[in-house]
């Protein structure tokens, strides 16, 4: 077999390409030892690299902010070849396309069945969860490299059903192994759904990776804010609105009073509660109600004289054992609401002077 061709870390801001043996199908020393399993690795696949990306997190090894030690390899972010594989690997074949996941995971431990890929139990013996070419991540060699060995092949990779599509669009796909499942992963966590406003910080490729899957997770619309104008236009492209940081944001003066109104809608701050919201209709008289949790600032620069409401912040509901919890002006939050009126037993009851029909 040919050698190994491989991207090494040799110091702060230093590189080389070294020529390393070609990749047998076994687990490192460390893993094995530490594991109790056998070095032998059945279950793994060799793939000769097709493409590969530099991630930021190779960024932070190279500047040396990490203690990565001379001669760690890198490379997480791998699509590529089955040009080897074991005995006991059943659903990927020689000359197949597949990525490459950047998280190495066993699909056995509880956490793997869990569907918590990324702290895998049985692939690193300092912590939960391991990768390609990453400091005190098991030993794992990476992947911006000539070949490199992929264990568990038949839950870690992703084979692509078309080679000849596959390859005709390989850029795009090699985007699947780390940066778009990042991106995905921020929109979907931060509870982007249908009808959603997304505002995403930053257009770097993780950056447009999350706008464009706010996209497909049904989001109204998407607000990309950065300082380079190419990122920009490369989120315009997209159908995101932008936004230049780097522009001066200065508010004209009569958009600068706290309860500038715009339209029928005016919003306020609520200093305590670190949320903007709207004032509703109250139920009866068509009025507009105040701050539902609002402070008691807050209510008296809007001329609002009712007594604070805690029902959310303390946790109460609307009402509580037929009850409204609530406290007196000025009340901060974290002290007990006070009740402000009690239910009244029905004998109890004294009939007003000009009740025709007292109760």
């Amino acid at each position: 077999m040919s050698d190994n061709r491989i991207v090494v870390y040799k110091g702060p801001g230093k590189v080389a390409v070294e020529t390393l043996p070609y990749p047998k199908l076994e687990v490192p020393v460390e893993v094995a030892d530490a594991m109790g399993m056998s070095r032998k690795a059945d279950h793994g696949v060799i793939l000769k690299c097709v493409s590969t990306n530099i991630c930021g997190s190779d960024q932070h090894m190279v500047r040396g902010r990490t203690t990565a030690p001379i001669g760690q390899t890198l490379g997480h972010e791998i699509t590529g070849e089955v040009v080897e594989k074991g005995s006991d690997v059943q659903f990927v074949d020689v000359g197949d396309i597949c990525s490459v996941p950047f998280n190495i995971a066993c699909g056995r431990c509880r956490n793997c069945r869990e569907g918590q890929t990324g702290i895998c139990m049985n692939v690193n013996p300092a912590r939960a969860g391991s990768a390609y070419g990453y400091v005190d991540m098991g030993g794992w060699l990476g992947g911006q490299a000539d070949f490199v060995m992929v264990p568990f092949a038949d839950f870690n990779l992703l084979k692509f059903p078309d080679r000849d599509a596959a390859l005709a669009k390989i850029r795009d796909l090699t985007m699947l192994s780390d940066i778009f499942p990042t991106g995905y992963h921020g929109a979907k966590t931060a509870g982007v759904t249908t009808g959603s406003t997304v505002y995403v910080a930053g257009a770097g490729p993780v950056g447009l990776a999350a706008a464009y899957s706010a996209q497909l997770l049904g989001a109204a619309v998407v607000i990309v804010g950065d300082l380079n104008a190419d990122r920009l236009k490369q989120a315009e492209s997209f159908g995101c609105e932008t936004v230049d940081i780097s522009a001066d944001a200065t508010l004209r003066p009569d958009r600068q009073h706290p309860q500038h109104q715009r339209g029928r809608l005016r919003r306020r701050r609520c200093r305590f509660r670190g949320q903007w919201s709207r004032p509703r209709r109250g139920r009866a008289t068509g009025r507009r109600s105040q701050l539902d949790h609002g402070c008691d600032p807050c209510r008296r620069r809007v001329g609002d004289s009712r007594p604070v409401c805690h029902r959310r912040s303390r946790g109460f509901g609307r009402r509580r054992q037929g009850r409204h919890a609530e406290s007196p002006p000025g009340a901060r939050l974290g002290e007990e609401p006070q009740l402000h009126h009690r239910p009244v037993p029905r004998a109890e009851i004294q009939p007003r002077a000009d009740d025709e029909h007292p109760a």
